[in-house]
């Protein structure tokens, strides 16, 4: 005699699908979109200033070692004039 199988099945929650009307499903959409842009402007003000604060960091590290270089240089000069 076969088993049957003993396992609970599963059932779906009620309300998990939901119909939406024609004019509340454009309306939420027309606000998630917006929302959407929204976020996207913001990001893009982020960013845009992150970039700024790149190139500024870059700036500076090519003057630290623009300094660096010129004190090897200075201490190399150095160095052949003692000897």
């Amino acid at each position: 005699m076969a088993q049957r199988d003993e396992r609970p099945k599963r059932k779906t929650a009620p309300g998990s699908k939901q119909v939406i009307s024609g004019a509340d499903s454009v309306a939420q959409l027309e606000a998630r979109c917006r929302a959407l842009e929204a976020e996207c402007e913001t990001l893009r003000a982020e960013l845009a200033q992150a970039q700024g604060r790149v190139a500024g960091l870059e700036r500076a590290r090519n003057e630290v070692v623009d300094r660096i270089d010129w004190i090897v240089d200075s201490l190399n000069g150095l160095k052949q004039a003692d000897e």
